[in-house]
């Protein structure tokens, strides 16, 4: 650590589209002091002469290359070049995740989205982001909501284009769209249209893409971020977890930011889907046998906005040695496979869950089991509809949901001796 302290520090400078002229003294003089710059094409370019330092741009793949390059310069001035603020989306993170947080100084610069805000006059804590660059589009649609106001980083230029025909595909063509084209620099322009009109060529690609969300009709509006979404908004051919048990299920599973679920048995993928809708940094594995279900759990989480969950098509608990370790288990179907809870349970660490659903005796027996000899909570979970009766309205009984849930201690428990009248 002392050595690391020792080397010139890397110092981040955040560079707008108003180049050299745009920066702080304290920017320009460490960029000037710098015997190395790196940064993208488009950055390095934005240079004068009077910085005669070694320019490098990014390798790609950019991430793996990273540390052996500040190797190889470590005993020199660093500087970095990145687009805005350096931390916001940045380079910033990549270099502190790599490098460590102690070798960076880092010198902002106001990002694209205060830019935007400051523009449109909206208010930045109001104003939610997505970062299209690198991901996959579909991420997008988990932030539709009616009436919000988004702010999305573009890849390119082709990226409006991309992003109003998502928004009319998902019920939000009278969507009002702003393109924001080189905030901040001499070329700054701003071209404005609705989602459903949208036929723009494109034009630079460094642009942000500003959306006041409007969904076309009351029907189409977006559900919250809450568990629980109704059953037509997935593709299902029947295993599903219901839209009142899942709830209930959700909130027995509690994700917290960061947590990684094992979803086994995925059906339709609504338990791991609403996992990941819970926050944006929740991680989940998706385990199903049958591949036809499997693609559909994939095509269920992208149109749900979550295309990051991850689905393997394979049988449990075979399918589940490589996985990386979760944080949290949920099993809905396939108990009775051999071994399988066993290998969850030993997959989880000292406070890891586990939250097992089952319908039938057999499973629900297994369950009782180790109920007995973990403890936790054995419940069950009933629901009923109004239906037609005739001329008057009665109940009809869905099957009963037995759920065991529990939480792994941090020290061994005593084992329970088994119980022979207690075997079923």
């Amino acid at each position: 650590m002392s050595s690391a302290l020792s080397r010139p520090p890397v110092t981040v400078v955040g560079i707008g589209a108003d180049g050299w002229d745009g920066l702080a003294t304290i920017s320009r003089e460490a960029l000037t002091a710098a015997e190395v710059v790196i940064g993208g094409p488009r950055q390095l370019a934005l240079l004068p002469a009077t910085v005669t330092a070694e320019r490098i741009a990014w390798p790609s793949p950019l991430r793996p290359a990273v540390p052996g390059l500040f190797a190889a310069h470590a005993e020199r001035r660093v500087a970095v070049l990145a687009s805005g603020d350096p931390m916001f989306f940045g380079i910033g993170r990549t270099l502190s995740e790599e490098l460590g947080a102690e070798r960076l100084r880092v010198l902002p610069h106001p990002s694209s989205v205060s830019y935007a805000c400051a523009r449109l006059g909206w208010a930045l804590e109001e104003t939610s982001t997505v970062s299209l660059v690198g991901r996959d589009t579909a991420t997008l649609v988990g932030a539709l909501f009616d009436g919000q106001r988004l702010l999305v980083l573009s890849a390119n230029a082709s990226t409006p284009a991309t992003v109003a025909a998502l928004l009319r595909e998902h019920g939000f063509g009278p969507s009002e769209l702003h393109v924001l084209e080189q905030l901040g620099g001499p070329g700054e322009r701003a071209v404005s249209g609705t989602a459903e009109g949208w036929t723009q060529q494109p034009g630079d690609p460094l642009n942000i893409v500003a959306v006041n969300c409007r969904a076309d009709r009351q029907e189409r509006r977006r559900p919250a971020l809450v568990p629980g979404l109704v059953d037509e908004l997935y593709d299902s051919d029947g295993q599903l977890t219901k839209r009142h048990v899942r709830a209930a299920t959700l909130a027995t599973l509690a994700p917290a930011p960061g947590e990684l679920l094992w979803d086994i048995g995925g059906g339709s993928g609504s338990i791991a889907i609403e996992w990941l809708r819970a926050h944006r940094s929740c991680q989940a594995v998706s385990v199903e046998r049958d591949p036809v279900r499997a693609e559909r759990i994939t095509r269920n989480a992208a149109a749900l906005g979550v295309p990051r969950l991850r689905v393997v098509t394979g049988a449990a608990p075979a399918a589940l040695a490589e996985l990386p370790k979760p944080d949290v288990v949920f099993i809905g179907g396939g108990l009775t496979a051999p071994g399988l809870l066993a290998a969850c349970w030993a997959a989880l660490g000292p406070g890891g869950r586990l939250v097992a659903n089952t319908v039938t005796l057999e499973s629900e027996a297994l369950l009782t089991e180790w109920y007995r000899r973990h403890g936790g909570e054995l419940l069950r979970l009933a629901v009923a509809h109004a239906v037609p009766v005739g001329g008057f309205t009665g109940w009809r009984q869905a099957m009963p949901v037995t759920q065991w849930s529990v939480r792994k201690p941090v020290e061994p428990r005593e084992p329970v001796e088994p119980v022979e009248s207690e075997a079923l």
